[in-house]
């Protein structure tokens, strides 16, 4: 196999950099001050630098950062976060070379800053300074209520790991060089129509329990969209697994079909849990906040006498200013960095449909039947994809393809060391892979 390397990305970055209207909007702040890609040459010459400094390490510590390649008059100097980007322009620009972006690495952390950039009159791209965004853009990884920061639709280069590059514009990932492969971000797992179903079981029950409320409640309650159940629980796995990524050591969790306390036992021994949580409300903890979530949504927006209810779905939760859901959603977003650490022990954490934590450090019987062959999914739904051999992944991966091919309803979520996010269900007639490489920011 042939590999890729800079001026490959630079070229792929290139023929893709106008195919990307359908997105912009959702990903980028477009402004009128947004510039084109630099001339091949320049843009090739950049995307080398920054390669050559994620080979390097700065006191022993790897380079990881963002780049921005954008004016520093184009930055307003008022500007600052939360809701704008406050730049700092140096009092001499420096050169761009791999060795400036190692000392400047550790001076602005990665999911607050950016280091400024851009190419003066001979075609030489320099560093004019820092750029200060704050950590809200990362919501559009790991999920959050309120609305995320967005950026110019200038090029963004990311260092994450040595021989690891992305090129974006704003949020809008174009191309990752990773291991010697480009890849095109084009399979976000989270917008698929198979994913919400993981959540039927949990569905019902908490509708149910919601209208108990509901009749039960001393004043007129807004109706709820019937989506805004898959959305909130979309957001809360969404944190789980930006989670575990953010944490850098990997983790692996099981999603297994609702049998209720007879959960694993129906698996006749086929996973050793080691740390069983008993059966009761905080084990169910996920079910408790999203009942209450949708209790204070309905209240938040009631009624006043004499008016129609209205139906409030994912975008009144995302901008509502009531404190008691602020507090709700801080117990979503804890209980996400719960499984994350549970994550990190050896052994993988394992949930039920209805996102029950059953326990943690499960061990995935050796004497299940081996998976030789599995597919990897080439789109969202899995009606494109291609046959894989298991050999050249680890053990992690193979213990959740052997549960899922034994399994039929169960879902494996597999999170790599270097971040790799990989879903892993039976689909088809045969385990299927779905690596979630989003349109967005999920590659940090």
């Amino acid at each position: 196999m042939a590999h890729s390397y800079p001026a490959d990305l630079a070229d792929f970055v290139r023929e893709r950099w106008q195919d990307t209207s359908g997105l912009e909007r959702e990903y980028c702040e477009i402004t009128a001050e947004a510039e084109a890609l630099p001339p091949p040459a320049v843009l090739t010459r950049i995307l080398s630098i920054c390669y050559q400094a994620s080979l390097l390490r700065e006191e022993e510590r790897p380079v990881r950062f963002r780049l921005m390649l954008r004016p520093p008059d184009a930055f307003p100097p008022p500007g600052g976060p939360p809701h704008g980007l406050h730049r700092l322009v140096f009092g001499e620009p420096r050169p761009l070379t791999q060795d400036e972006l190692r000392r400047l690495a550790p001076a602005i952390d990665f999911y607050r800053g950016l280091i400024g950039a851009h190419v003066d009159g001979d075609g030489k791209p320099y560093i004019w300074g820092l750029i200060t965004t704050g950590p809200r853009w990362v919501q559009a990884l790991s999920g959050g209520r309120q609305s995320y920061q967005r950026l110019p639709a200038d090029l963004v280069v990311r260092v994450t790991n040595p021989g690891r590059i992305a090129a974006c514009k704003g949020l809008l990932t174009i191309a990752t060089l990773i291991g010697g492969r480009i890849i095109e971000p084009s399979l976000d797992i989270f917008d698929s129509n198979w994913v919400p179903t993981l959540f039927n079981d949990v569905r019902g029950e908490v509708v149910e329990l919601h209208g108990i409320a509901r009749a039960n409640a001393r004043s007129p309650w807004a109706n709820l969209d019937p989506s805004v159940v898959d959305a909130i629980a979309l957001h809360a796995v969404r944190r789980m697994v930006g989670t575990i990524r953010n944490s850098h050591h990997g983790g692996t969790l099981l999603i297994l079909p609702p049998e209720g306390p007879d959960s694993l036992a129906a698996l006749d021994g086929r996973i050793s849990l080691k740390y069983a949580f008993s059966d009761e409300e905080p084990r169910r903890r996920f079910r408790t906040l999203l009942v209450a979530l949708m209790n204070g949504l309905a209240a938040a927006y009631g009624p006043r006498a004499g008016d129609t209810p209205r139906t409030v779905g994912w975008n009144e939760y995302a901008s509502v200013a009531d404190s008691g859901i602020a507090l709700l959603d801080e117990g979503l977003l804890e209980l996400a960095h719960l499984i994350a650490g549970l994550a990190a022990s050896d052994g993988a954490v394992v949930l039920d449909k209805r996102v029950e934590l059953l326990g943690f450090g499960a061990e995935i019987a050796g004497d299940l039947p081996p998976v030789r062959e599995v597919a990897r999914a080439l789109d969202a739904e899995a009606t494109r994809k291609v046959h894989e051999s298991v050999e050249s992944v680890g053990q992690r991966h193979r213990s959740a393809y052997r549960l899922c091919n034994f399994v039929h309803d169960a879902v494996a979520i597999v999170v790599s060391q270097d971040g790799t996010v990989r879903f892993v269900k039976w689909h088809d007639g045969i385990v299927t892979y779905w690596d979630n490489v989003a349109t967005s920011v999920l590659d940090v």
